[in-house]
């Protein structure tokens, strides 16, 4: 089924739908439209647009799968960050254990396109979408499905949805990061009511332990760390109680882009269970990088001989107004490039051809359709130029994009990546 389904995306028609594409591609499909490996800047792509870069892409694939491999974790990299179906496939082939996602409906996409193991980082009380899921699990022998439980009234909840299932629903009980954070039981009383109110149906079967380090107060590696043991801890405590007799394995699973080390370091020290340990690890962001928040915290930048993740993304504007020498305009904002976390970064400037560094020009706020740029005096801009704008928060990135370019170093698009937010 996911050949199949992948096949289809290359068999879609391009259209008004998808902006940043080649006006006389209307018509064509996406594979035919890639097997003309067009150039980004010579084949008549407008402006705004969005690519991949060919190269950085599948080195960042291929980093943190020897990053997992090197620390003994499997890996489930969460997939609401891009939604794309062929990232999700190139994920497993670099090694990933399943994908991680936060919804129903990304739930959905996934199986629509064979993703055979699922951790939802959430909890999920919707009865129609239990009620779904349990029919995949009853159509499908191979499907994995793991989610979060953190309240008895959820436990209860989900029981009632998931009465008649011809599977139980495994489940980790989420610890939640500390006072202030988002969700997750914030004691390890709670833990324990949850994990028993779990073993009193006959619809759920309690699996292991997760969270998100990402949501410890004032982080630091100390306050990291700390939660992180608190974790390993709870699992331990729930071992020795039996609570995981249902179980095949145990799961302890947290990790997000920004403290992947830290969950690397704490996992090894999991002792011994009574069942084999699947340490998961769930970080997202690391296929496309980033040029703000994730760059300056990645955790390779913590312990450099690891390697180093490399910014994927590069959005293309045009100069369209320069009505003073301090002030220039490209016709790219608040639509186009994420914006929650930092502003664009002005990169480079493209004119006939030639790439120059975009020195003495700064992003300082977004409109709509259009970046605010100051220029310093010396700073050579003009209408009409391109300017490479490197982006922050890969997650509100893809989602502003249908289809995506992937583009190699001279400019050539190889491939065309479909979303789906």
């Amino acid at each position: 089924m996911s050949t199949e389904a992948l096949a289809r995306l290359a068999e879609e028609r391009v259209d008004h739908r998808f902006k940043g594409l080649p006006p006389d591609a209307d018509g064509r499909t996406v594979g035919e439209l890639a097997a003309q490996r067009r150039n980004l800047f010579t084949d008549d792509f407008p402006t705004p647009v969005l690519a991949l870069s060919a190269e950085r892409l599948e080195h960042n694939l291929a980093l943190m799968e020897t990053y997992a491999a090197r620390h003994g974790l499997a890996f489930a990299p969460h997939g609401k960050t891009s939604m794309a179906p062929q990232l999700f496939h190139r994920q497993i082939e670099h090694g990933a254990w399943g994908i991680t996602l936060a919804v129903p409906h990304q739930v959905r996409v996934a199986r629509a396109f064979g993703i055979q193991r699922v951790f939802l980082a959430n909890e999920l009380i919707d009865t129609a979408a239990l009620r779904w899921i349990a029919g995949e699990l009853a159509a499908d022998p191979g499907f994995r499905f793991v989610c979060y439980v953190d309240s008895v009234r959820g436990v209860e909840l989900m029981d009632s949805a998931l009465k008649g299932s011809a599977r139980p629903l495994d489940v980790v009980v989420e610890l939640g990061a500390g006072e202030g954070a988002r969700t997750g039981v914030r004691t390890e009383s709670e833990a324990l009511a949850v994990a028993g109110a779990v073993s009193d149906t006959g619809t759920l079967r309690l699996v292991g332990v997760a969270g998100y380090e990402g949501e410890v107060p004032r982080a630091d590696p100390a306050r990291v760390r700390s939660y992180l043991r608190r974790l390993v801890a709870l699992a331990v405590e729930l071992d020795e109680g039996g609570r995981f007799g249902e179980a095949e394995e145990v799961i302890v699973s947290a990790g997000g882009s920004a403290w992947f080390d830290a969950v690397a370091e704490v996992f090894e020290e999991i002792p011994g269970l009574s069942l084999p340990v699947l340490k998961l690890l769930r970080s997202g962001a690391y296929v496309s990088h980033d040029d703000g928040h994730y760059r300056r915290l990645t955790p390779f930048s913590r312990v450099p001989e690891e390697g180093a993740l490399e910014p994927a993304f590069r959005l293309w504007a045009q100069v369209v107004s320069r009505p003073t020498p301090e002030q220039a305009f490209v016709n790219a904002g608040k639509r186009d490039a994420a914006y929650d976390l930092d502003l664009p970064t002005a990169q480079v400037v493209r004119r006939n051809g030639v790439e120059r560094a975009a020195t003495g020009v700064t992003v300082t706020g977004l409109s709509d359709q259009h970046a605010w740029l100051r220029t310093e005096p010396g700073a050579d801009v003009e209408v009409g130029d391109w300017i490479g704008l490197g982006l922050s928060h890969p997650c509100t990135s893809f989602d502003k994009w249908q289809l995506i370019p992937v583009a190699e170093a001279d400019g050539t698009v190889v491939d065309y990546i479909r979303t789906f937010f």
